[in-house]
């Protein structure tokens, strides 16, 4: 089972991304995670992913994609995988699908969530909140300055990954602002009603 999860940040992928780790046996890759590791275990793309950043550069598309492409073949994703975070642009979409097809593989199913942005904001105040009421570190990421920015590079970077995976029926959308145990079971029953279809 080949998975990604779509949605923007704050939306819980991640937590829904352990869940289904837990259910199915097939690891969350992260590509901030897969790059740090390709890094520190010397790799030649991880070679390649360090001298880029030492010189200041962004990682490529072409690099990002030689790290998935490694991370794949080890045993733990040989059953399937979960793609968190990643393709972020429809560039790295189709990057991401011949990859897969030089490899004999093919995407199962994209999980959309689909969310209120407001709400969204409100939530990650109320987080940043109640994390400072009780004397901890307010995360970065929950500034709602931040994170409404991380919302806009959203939009104008990653929300057209969305048609493109429509475009070939692959995509199934979910109510991202029902409860944590409510989205669990959406994403169950949409890959479980694959598998009785015989198509995951």
């Amino acid at each position: 089972m080949r998975l990604i999860l779509l949605g923007p940040p704050g939306a819980g992928k991640g937590t829904q991304a352990q869940r289904l780790t837990e259910a199915y046996g097939i690891p969350q890759l992260s590509t901030g995670d897969m790059l740090r590791e390709a890094v520190a275990q010397g790799t030649e793309v991880g070679r390649k992913a360090q001298a880029l950043m030492d010189a200041g550069q962004l990682v490529p598309d072409e690099v990002v994609i030689g790290i998935v492409a490694d991370r794949i073949e080890q045993d733990d994703a040989r059953k399937g995988f979960i793609l968190d975070g990643f393709p972020r642009t429809v560039a790295q979409a189709v990057a991401l699908e011949t990859m897969l097809q030089e490899k004999g593989l093919r995407l199962d199913r994209v999980i959309e969530f689909k969310v209120d942005e407001g709400r969204l904001v409100e939530r990650i105040a109320r987080r940043a909140a109640e994390t400072e009421a009780k004397g901890l570190p307010v995360r970065k990421d929950d500034n709602p300055d931040v994170f409404r920015r991380r919302l806009g590079e959203f939009r104008d970077m990653t929300a057209a990954v969305g048609p493109y995976y429509r475009e070939r029926n692959l995509v199934h959308t979910i109510d991202g602002m029902a409860a944590m145990d409510e989205v669990t079971q959406q994403i169950r029953n949409a890959l479980e009603g694959d598998a009785a279809n015989g198509t995951a």
